[in-house]
């Protein structure tokens, strides 16, 4: 990479994680794409970055809920001569409740998020990677990747499918120079359990900081790792869970989607 600055696209970047990521980035020198789709968000967060740490700061707002955005993206950013050295896919959404009575488009919508946009602009992105031997790819997961999720079925399902979809491509990716790292947090501090309507429940009782999150992450994913969960006990139990009875652990995932207080306290 020489002296050039490695250049991040991060989707997802106008909140949470994702702007967290683009700050983890811009204060270790490098620039950036950020993608999602409030404008104003980010733009605010590309003018605090380029004040902050002199980052070059491209701002593309699109909705990955649109099958045709990710070519786009791919498109925008080739016209504008720009190379991504370190691709973050970290856009993604769940939301709660029984599978038979939730909306099926609003759960087209996740796995199209969650799993073939992030899978589309992998593809994309990665030969270019292979070509220059250099490379690294960050997709951001969940523990919820490791279990069955009655009452958030279809994003518990989402997130296996990324954690499985970067242990087989870390596999695949061997030895070509690039490598590509899931982030598999618990709860975080962060929009997304009030947009999926988890303020109430047991399993997002405390979060950590999604600046905590990001770094750990970020960490990871230069250090060529190939799964990552933040924090010790995160770690152990999902290594407990994973040797445990199916059954046994979609109870125990059952009751962490409970609520904890009908009066929401």
């Amino acid at each position: 990479m020489g002296d050039r600055k490695a250049t991040a696209l991060v989707t997802g970047a106008s909140s949470g994680i994702g702007a967290e990521l683009a700050r983890v980035h811009a204060a270790r020198g490098g620039d950036l794409v950020i993608l999602a789709r409030r404008a104003e968000r980010l733009e605010a967060l590309k003018a605090e970055l380029e004040s902050a740490y002199r980052a070059s700061v491209y701002v593309l707002v699109e909705d990955l809920a649109d099958p045709e955005a990710p070519q786009r993206i791919y498109d925008e950013i080739k016209s504008r001569s720009i190379q991504i050295d370190y691709l973050m896919n970290n856009a993604g959404f769940g939301f709660r409740g029984a599978f038979h009575e939730q909306d099926w488009e609003r759960n087209q919508a996740m796995i199209q998020v969650n799993i073939t946009a992030l899978a589309a602009l992998t593809r994309l992105f990665a030969p270019e990677m292979v070509a220059r031997r250099d490379g690294r790819i960050l997709n951001v997961a969940s523990m919820a990747g490791f279990l069955p999720g009655p009452l958030q079925s279809v994003y518990y399902a989402s997130k296996a499918f990324v954690v499985s979809f970067t242990e087989a491509l870390a596999n695949e990716l061997a030895g070509t120079g690039v490598t590509i790292t899931a982030l598999c947090p618990g709860p975080v501090e962060t929009e997304f359990v009030e947009r999926a309507g988890l303020e109430n429940v047991h399993g997002f009782a405390k979060g950590v900081s999604a600046r905590e999150v990001a770094e750990c992450g970020y960490d990871a994913m230069l250090k060529g790792r190939t799964l990552i969960v933040p924090g010790l006990l995160n770690a152990m139990l999902i290594q407990l869970l994973r040797f445990a009875p199916r059954k046994i652990a979609a109870r125990i995932s059952r009751r962490m989607m409970d609520e904890r207080y009908a009066d929401g306290r």
